[in-house]
Protein backbone atom coordinates (compact mmCIF):
# COMPACT_ATOMS: atom_id res chain seq x y z
CA UNK A 1 0.00 0.00 0.00
CA UNK A 2 1.26 3.46 -0.88
CA UNK A 3 2.20 5.88 1.91
CA UNK A 4 -0.39 8.43 2.95
CA UNK A 5 -0.82 11.35 0.56
CA UNK A 6 -2.80 14.57 0.52
CA UNK A 7 -4.42 16.46 -2.35
CA UNK A 8 -1.61 19.00 -2.09
CA UNK A 9 1.15 16.35 -2.24
CA UNK A 10 -0.40 13.27 -3.86
CA UNK A 11 3.01 11.73 -4.57
CA UNK A 12 4.98 13.05 -1.62
CA UNK A 13 7.12 16.17 -1.52
CA UNK A 14 10.68 15.20 -2.47
CA UNK A 15 10.97 12.59 -5.20
CA UNK A 16 14.09 11.44 -6.98
CA UNK A 17 13.88 10.73 -10.69
CA UNK A 18 15.88 7.56 -10.14
CA UNK A 19 18.56 6.16 -12.43
CA UNK A 20 18.29 2.53 -13.48
CA UNK A 21 21.31 0.56 -12.27
CA UNK A 22 22.89 -1.84 -14.73
CA UNK A 23 25.48 -4.55 -14.20
CA UNK A 24 28.95 -4.27 -15.72
CA UNK A 25 27.73 -6.08 -18.84
CA UNK A 26 24.75 -3.75 -19.25
CA UNK A 27 22.01 -6.00 -17.84
CA UNK A 28 19.29 -4.70 -15.52
CA UNK A 29 20.56 -4.75 -11.91
CA UNK A 30 17.46 -5.38 -9.82
CA UNK A 31 19.38 -5.94 -6.59
CA UNK A 32 21.23 -2.68 -7.19
CA UNK A 33 17.93 -0.92 -7.89
CA UNK A 34 16.52 -2.10 -4.58
CA UNK A 35 19.63 -1.02 -2.69
CA UNK A 36 19.65 2.38 -4.40
CA UNK A 37 15.94 2.90 -3.78
CA UNK A 38 16.41 2.06 -0.10
CA UNK A 39 19.33 4.50 0.17
CA UNK A 40 17.33 7.28 -1.49
CA UNK A 41 14.36 6.85 0.82
CA UNK A 42 16.66 6.66 3.85
CA UNK A 43 18.23 9.93 2.65
CA UNK A 44 14.97 11.88 2.75
CA UNK A 45 12.96 11.08 -0.36
CA UNK A 46 9.32 10.19 0.17
CA UNK A 47 8.82 9.30 -3.47
CA UNK A 48 10.70 7.81 -6.41
CA UNK A 49 10.04 8.15 -10.11
CA UNK A 50 11.33 5.14 -12.03
CA UNK A 51 11.38 4.36 -15.73
CA UNK A 52 11.67 8.03 -16.58
CA UNK A 53 14.23 9.78 -18.75
CA UNK A 54 16.77 9.71 -15.92
CA UNK A 55 16.02 5.98 -15.70
CA UNK A 56 17.10 5.60 -19.34
CA UNK A 57 13.58 4.53 -20.30
CA UNK A 58 14.22 4.89 -24.05
CA UNK A 59 16.67 1.98 -23.80
CA UNK A 60 14.88 -0.38 -21.39
CA UNK A 61 12.40 -2.96 -22.61
CA UNK A 62 8.80 -3.16 -21.47
CA UNK A 63 9.64 -6.34 -19.55
CA UNK A 64 12.54 -4.61 -17.80
CA UNK A 65 10.29 -1.70 -16.87
CA UNK A 66 7.80 -4.06 -15.19
CA UNK A 67 10.58 -5.88 -13.35
CA UNK A 68 11.96 -2.60 -12.07
CA UNK A 69 8.58 -1.45 -10.76
CA UNK A 70 8.09 -4.72 -8.89
CA UNK A 71 11.58 -4.61 -7.40
CA UNK A 72 11.36 -1.02 -6.19
CA UNK A 73 7.85 -1.44 -4.77
CA UNK A 74 9.05 -4.53 -2.92
CA UNK A 75 12.01 -2.60 -1.48
CA UNK A 76 10.40 0.71 -0.46
CA UNK A 77 6.74 0.66 -1.44
CA UNK A 78 5.59 0.82 2.17
CA UNK A 79 7.68 3.95 2.82
CA UNK A 80 7.62 5.92 -0.41
CA UNK A 81 5.39 6.67 -3.38
CA UNK A 82 6.61 4.71 -6.39
CA UNK A 83 5.66 6.53 -9.58
CA UNK A 84 6.24 4.76 -12.89
CA UNK A 85 7.07 6.63 -16.06
CA UNK A 86 4.81 5.31 -18.82
CA UNK A 87 4.79 8.10 -21.38
CA UNK A 88 5.86 7.56 -24.98
CA UNK A 89 4.99 9.21 -28.27
CA UNK A 90 2.54 6.38 -29.04
CA UNK A 91 -0.73 6.57 -27.10
CA UNK A 92 -1.50 2.86 -27.51
CA UNK A 93 1.93 1.90 -26.16
CA UNK A 94 1.59 4.36 -23.27
CA UNK A 95 -1.76 2.81 -22.32
CA UNK A 96 -0.17 -0.64 -22.34
CA UNK A 97 2.70 0.57 -20.15
CA UNK A 98 0.24 2.19 -17.74
CA UNK A 99 -1.67 -1.06 -17.31
CA UNK A 100 1.58 -2.96 -16.91
CA UNK A 101 2.79 -0.53 -14.23
CA UNK A 102 -0.47 -0.85 -12.32
CA UNK A 103 -0.23 -4.65 -12.42
CA UNK A 104 3.36 -4.44 -11.17
CA UNK A 105 2.30 -2.42 -8.12
CA UNK A 106 3.09 1.20 -9.00
CA UNK A 107 1.37 3.84 -6.88
CA UNK A 108 1.10 6.41 -9.65
CA UNK A 109 2.00 7.22 -13.25
CA UNK A 110 4.18 9.89 -14.85
CA UNK A 111 3.10 10.73 -18.40
CA UNK A 112 5.57 12.78 -20.41
CA UNK A 113 4.36 14.89 -23.32
CA UNK A 114 4.70 12.88 -26.55
CA UNK A 115 8.02 13.74 -28.12
CA UNK A 116 9.21 14.18 -31.71
CA UNK A 117 5.83 13.94 -33.45
CA UNK A 118 4.68 17.34 -32.07
CA UNK A 119 0.94 16.74 -31.63
CA UNK A 120 -1.42 19.73 -31.37
CA UNK A 121 -3.04 20.59 -28.04
CA UNK A 122 -6.10 18.44 -28.79
CA UNK A 123 -3.79 15.49 -29.39
CA UNK A 124 -2.01 16.15 -26.08
CA UNK A 125 -5.36 16.28 -24.32
CA UNK A 126 -6.64 13.03 -25.81
CA UNK A 127 -3.34 11.24 -25.24
CA UNK A 128 -3.24 12.05 -21.52
CA UNK A 129 -6.92 11.27 -21.03
CA UNK A 130 -6.47 7.88 -22.72
CA UNK A 131 -3.64 6.99 -20.35
CA UNK A 132 -5.54 8.25 -17.31
CA UNK A 133 -8.61 6.25 -18.37
CA UNK A 134 -6.57 3.06 -18.65
CA UNK A 135 -5.99 2.44 -14.92
CA UNK A 136 -7.17 3.43 -11.49
CA UNK A 137 -3.86 5.12 -10.64
CA UNK A 138 -3.30 8.85 -10.11
CA UNK A 139 -1.42 10.58 -12.90
CA UNK A 140 1.29 13.22 -12.92
CA UNK A 141 1.67 15.02 -16.24
CA UNK A 142 5.20 15.92 -17.37
CA UNK A 143 5.56 19.15 -19.33
CA UNK A 144 9.07 19.40 -20.75
CA UNK A 145 9.03 21.21 -24.10
CA UNK A 146 12.82 21.22 -24.33
CA UNK A 147 12.69 17.45 -24.86
CA UNK A 148 9.21 16.93 -26.28
CA UNK A 149 9.30 19.79 -28.77
CA UNK A 150 5.85 21.02 -27.75
CA UNK A 151 4.56 22.60 -24.53
CA UNK A 152 1.30 21.80 -22.79
CA UNK A 153 -0.67 25.04 -22.80
CA UNK A 154 -2.33 26.38 -19.67
CA UNK A 155 -5.73 25.88 -21.32
CA UNK A 156 -4.93 22.21 -21.91
CA UNK A 157 -3.71 21.86 -18.31
CA UNK A 158 -7.01 23.24 -17.09
CA UNK A 159 -8.96 20.81 -19.28
CA UNK A 160 -6.86 17.84 -18.13
CA UNK A 161 -7.29 18.80 -14.49
CA UNK A 162 -11.00 17.98 -14.81
CA UNK A 163 -10.08 14.30 -15.09
CA UNK A 164 -10.47 12.70 -11.65
CA UNK A 165 -7.15 10.83 -11.87
CA UNK A 166 -4.98 13.60 -13.36
CA UNK A 167 -3.85 15.23 -10.14
CA UNK A 168 -0.40 16.74 -10.67
CA UNK A 169 2.12 18.19 -13.10
CA UNK A 170 5.89 17.94 -13.24
CA UNK A 171 6.98 21.31 -14.57
CA UNK A 172 10.17 21.51 -16.63
CA UNK A 173 8.92 24.35 -18.84
CA UNK A 174 11.05 27.02 -17.18
CA UNK A 175 8.31 29.66 -17.32
CA UNK A 176 7.31 31.01 -13.92
CA UNK A 177 4.56 33.21 -15.34
CA UNK A 178 2.84 30.31 -17.09
CA UNK A 179 3.38 28.14 -14.03
CA UNK A 180 1.67 30.76 -11.87
CA UNK A 181 -1.35 30.88 -14.14
CA UNK A 182 -1.56 27.10 -14.52
CA UNK A 183 -1.27 26.45 -10.78
CA UNK A 184 -3.95 29.06 -10.07
CA UNK A 185 -6.38 27.92 -12.75
CA UNK A 186 -5.92 24.15 -12.78
CA UNK A 187 -5.61 23.33 -9.10
CA UNK A 188 -3.13 20.58 -10.00
CA UNK A 189 -0.46 19.69 -7.47
CA UNK A 190 2.69 21.22 -8.94
CA UNK A 191 6.11 19.61 -8.82
CA UNK A 192 9.29 21.31 -9.95
CA UNK A 193 11.05 19.29 -12.62
CA UNK A 194 13.97 21.71 -12.92
CA UNK A 195 16.26 21.66 -9.89
CA UNK A 196 17.56 25.20 -10.35
CA UNK A 197 13.95 26.43 -10.16
CA UNK A 198 12.87 24.40 -7.12
CA UNK A 199 12.72 27.38 -4.78
CA UNK A 200 11.25 29.85 -7.32
CA UNK A 201 8.49 27.38 -8.14
CA UNK A 202 7.71 26.96 -4.44
CA UNK A 203 7.17 30.70 -4.30
CA UNK A 204 4.39 30.53 -6.91
CA UNK A 205 2.64 27.50 -5.43
CA UNK A 206 4.56 24.30 -6.13
CA UNK A 207 4.05 21.41 -3.71
CA UNK A 208 7.38 19.64 -4.10
CA UNK A 209 10.12 18.43 -6.39
CA UNK A 210 10.83 15.63 -8.83
CA UNK A 211 14.57 16.00 -8.70
CA UNK A 212 17.71 14.61 -10.26
CA UNK A 213 20.11 16.14 -7.74
CA UNK A 214 18.11 14.51 -4.93
CA UNK A 215 20.26 11.47 -5.67
CA UNK A 216 22.93 13.28 -3.64
CA UNK A 217 21.22 16.15 -1.73
CA UNK A 218 17.74 14.91 -0.80
CA UNK A 219 18.17 15.99 2.81
CA UNK A 220 19.11 19.51 1.81
CA UNK A 221 16.17 19.78 -0.57
CA UNK A 222 13.80 18.64 2.17
CA UNK A 223 15.32 21.16 4.58
CA UNK A 224 14.84 23.92 2.00
CA UNK A 225 11.23 22.96 1.46
CA UNK A 226 10.58 22.71 5.21
CA UNK A 227 12.14 26.11 5.80
CA UNK A 228 10.06 27.71 3.09
CA UNK A 229 6.85 26.10 4.31
CA UNK A 230 7.71 27.17 7.86
CA UNK A 231 8.05 30.80 6.79
CA UNK A 232 11.85 30.99 7.02
CA UNK A 233 12.43 32.22 3.49
CA UNK A 234 15.93 33.47 4.36
CA UNK A 235 17.00 29.95 5.38
CA UNK A 236 15.40 28.44 2.29
CA UNK A 237 17.23 30.98 0.13
CA UNK A 238 20.53 30.22 1.83
CA UNK A 239 20.12 26.50 1.18
CA UNK A 240 19.16 27.19 -2.44
CA UNK A 241 22.26 29.30 -2.94
CA UNK A 242 24.51 26.72 -1.30
CA UNK A 243 23.25 24.10 -3.76
CA UNK A 244 23.83 26.17 -6.91
CA UNK A 245 27.12 24.37 -7.72
CA UNK A 246 25.27 21.05 -7.52
CA UNK A 247 22.43 22.27 -9.72
CA UNK A 248 24.92 23.41 -12.36
CA UNK A 249 27.48 20.66 -11.92
CA UNK A 250 25.15 17.71 -12.34
CA UNK A 251 24.06 18.99 -15.75
CA UNK A 252 27.34 20.03 -17.38
CA UNK A 253 26.65 17.15 -19.71
CA UNK A 254 23.57 14.93 -20.00
CA UNK A 255 22.13 14.53 -16.50
CA UNK A 256 22.06 10.74 -16.31
CA UNK A 257 25.75 10.57 -17.18
CA UNK A 258 26.88 12.70 -14.26
CA UNK A 259 24.28 11.30 -11.86
CA UNK A 260 25.62 7.81 -12.40
CA UNK A 261 29.15 9.16 -12.03
CA UNK A 262 28.24 10.83 -8.72
CA UNK A 263 26.58 7.69 -7.39
CA UNK A 264 29.60 5.61 -8.36
CA UNK A 265 31.89 8.06 -6.54
CA UNK A 266 29.75 7.61 -3.43
CA UNK A 267 29.76 3.82 -3.71
CA UNK A 268 26.09 3.39 -4.63
CA UNK A 269 24.70 1.14 -7.38
CA UNK A 270 24.62 2.76 -10.79
CA UNK A 271 26.70 0.90 -13.35
CA UNK A 272 27.29 1.84 -16.97
CA UNK A 273 24.93 3.59 -19.36
CA UNK A 274 23.27 2.21 -22.45
CA UNK A 275 24.03 3.73 -25.81
CA UNK A 276 23.53 6.32 -27.10
CA UNK A 277 24.53 7.64 -23.65
CA UNK A 278 28.17 7.18 -22.67
CA UNK A 279 30.06 7.28 -19.39
CA UNK A 280 31.57 10.49 -18.09
CA UNK A 281 35.12 11.28 -19.13
CA UNK A 282 37.94 11.69 -16.62
CA UNK A 283 37.80 15.45 -17.15
CA UNK A 284 34.03 15.51 -16.56
CA UNK A 285 34.41 13.47 -13.38
CA UNK A 286 37.14 15.76 -12.09
CA UNK A 287 34.94 18.81 -12.65
CA UNK A 288 31.98 17.00 -11.07
CA UNK A 289 34.03 16.38 -7.93
CA UNK A 290 34.81 20.10 -7.72
CA UNK A 291 31.17 21.07 -8.24
CA UNK A 292 29.85 18.64 -5.66
CA UNK A 293 32.48 19.67 -3.11
CA UNK A 294 31.52 23.33 -3.64
CA UNK A 295 27.92 22.36 -2.93
CA UNK A 296 28.83 20.52 0.27
CA UNK A 297 28.42 16.98 -1.08
CA UNK A 298 30.80 14.49 0.51
CA UNK A 299 32.30 11.83 -1.75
Amino acid sequence: MAPTSTPQTPFGRVLTAMVTPFTADGALDLDGAQRLATHLVDSGNDGLVINGTTGESPTTSDAEKAQLVRAVVEAVGDRAHVVAGVGTNDTHHSVELARQAEAAGAHGLLVVTPYYNKPPQEGLYRHNVAVADATGLPVMLYDIPGRSGVAVSTETMVRLADHPRIVANKDAKGDLVEASWAISRSGLAWYSGDDALNLPLLSVGAAGFVSVVAHVVAGELRAMLDAFRGGDVAKATAIHQSLLPVFSGMFRTQGVILTKAALTLQGHPAGPLRLPLVSATEQEIARLKEDLASGGVHL
